[in-house]
């Protein structure tokens, strides 16, 4: 707890930049050696100027202790760069945040797909659709979801993940005890309580806007991609689409209406070369290979057959081929419930609940008896699996012809 108040101290100081507080950490080794020291020893320290080394003339750990009360009645954790679930991911950008406050069940990020999605707060209502359903679909097949909690694009891609029932993370431009935007309290709380949410800010600080460019790094820092869902030419997904690039990560967009304003700048990295996100796999098919364990690799060739044969093969082996001058309907995969067909208890129930009938997520969870959360994941894999189709209205209904 000691060295941790070290650590706040030097996070929180005034007038010194991080350039200069890491630069610091570099020369003294620790918080609480550089805490010690006198000013001609910061002086020493390249990018060090009076007014920073008076800075750290000021030795009162009040702020410390504050913040640590702030931490402890909100129930957060600290992170710090030195701890080892510090990510190394974002250990390794230029400009690492000395620490960071936690809220929710962190996942050890260098072992993760993280896909960090972002996107105009004034997105158009297509790009909130493809938003939330490319995060549900990469969130089925095993990614983490990294957005930034704002309104627009930020939101449609944690609703996504969290549809999904998979796993999302936050990472925010101010302190935990303030929700900003306000219309998303409750998708604060959702994310708080199944995934994860982050700031380098304390409890206390307001959400300025020359936080959220400043924040924007550690969003690609934690990922190994950035989803670019919707941005006009001025915009912070834009922002956070250059620190990838600096990073060394890659860029993906979901292509927007030519002439749209709303995606110029999105559209123009599609010209210069970023990769294109039309589904799920065009952005995880890279780092399946790298990751198998945690992506689902759901590619298949058409048509698909589960565990049986199709009627027109069966035809063939009866010998009543079809008349060759009348047209032949497309024909659906064949599931064969009776067979080995590798699905879970929940998938298995809701397939026969949508047997010859078109439902909604409501009506399933009826039906089945089966929570939501589980009809949305069994829903999400089945959908991927092209077993089920979604419709208009959030409908849904089978892909296949059950034997």
């Amino acid at each position: 707890m000691t060295q941790l108040k070290y650590w706040l101290w030097l996070a929180n100081l005034p007038r010194t930049g991080s350039q200069v507080k890491l630069a610091l950490l570099e020369h003294f080794g620790s918080p609480e050696n550089i805490y010690y020291a006198d000013k001609e020893e910061y002086l020493l320290v390249e990018g060090m100027n009076r007014p920073a080394a008076e800075s750290l003339g000021d030795k009162s750990l009040a702020a410390a202790d504050r913040i640590l009360g702030d931490c402890d009645r909100l129930g957060l954790r600290i992170v710090t760069k030195q701890d080892v679930e510090y990510p190394d991911r974002l250990r390794n950008i230029y400009d690492p945040p000395l620490l960071l406050y936690i809220q929710g069940r962190m996942p050890r990020f260098d072992d993760e797909v993280a896909v960090a999605m972002v996107g105009t707060r004034r997105a158009s209502p297509y790009a909130m659709e493809m938003g939330e359903k490319l995060a549900f679909q990469m969130a089925g097949l095993g990614a983490v979801i990294v957005s930034g909690l704002a309104a627009g694009g930020d939101a449609a891609a944690h609703r996504g993940a969290l549809r999904a029932g998979g796993f999302t993370a936050a990472v925010i431009g101010g302190g935990h005890d303030i929700v900003y935007p306000r219309e998303n309290r409750f998708l604060y709380e959702d994310i708080a309580a199944r995934g994860v949410i982050l700031s380098e800010y304390p409890p206390g600080s307001e959400h300025m806007g020359s936080h959220f460019p400043v924040r924007n790094r550690i969003i690609s820092g934690l990922s190994l991609g950035v989803v670019v869902i919707e941005a006009p030419e001025r915009s912070g997904a834009l922002i956070t689409a250059s620190r990838a690039l600096d990073q060394g990560k890659d860029v993906f967009v979901i292509p927007g209406q030519v002439g749209d304003y709303r995606c110029a700048g999105s559209n123009g990295l599609l010209r210069d070369g970023a990769g294109v996100a039309t589904d799920a796999w065009d952005v995880l098919s890279g780092y399946a290979g790298k990751y198998p364990h945690k992506i689902r690799s759901l590619r298949m060739e058409e048509p698909r057959r589960f565990g049986g044969a199709s009627p027109a093969e069966k035809s063939r082996r009866t010998g009543n081929e079809p008349s060759a001058g009348k047209p032949k309907a497309p024909e659906k995969p064949v599931l064969d419930l009776s067979g080995d067909h590798g699905l879970t208890d929940d998938q298995t129930r809701i397939i026969r609940a949508l047997n010859g009938r078109t439902l909604q997520v409501d009506d399933l969870i009826e039906e089945t008896q089966i929570s939501t959360r589980r009809v949305l994941a069994a829903l999400t894999i089945l959908e991927l699996d092209r077993i089920v189709t979604q419709e208009s209205g959030k409908r849904f209904s089978l892909a296949v012809t059950l034997l």
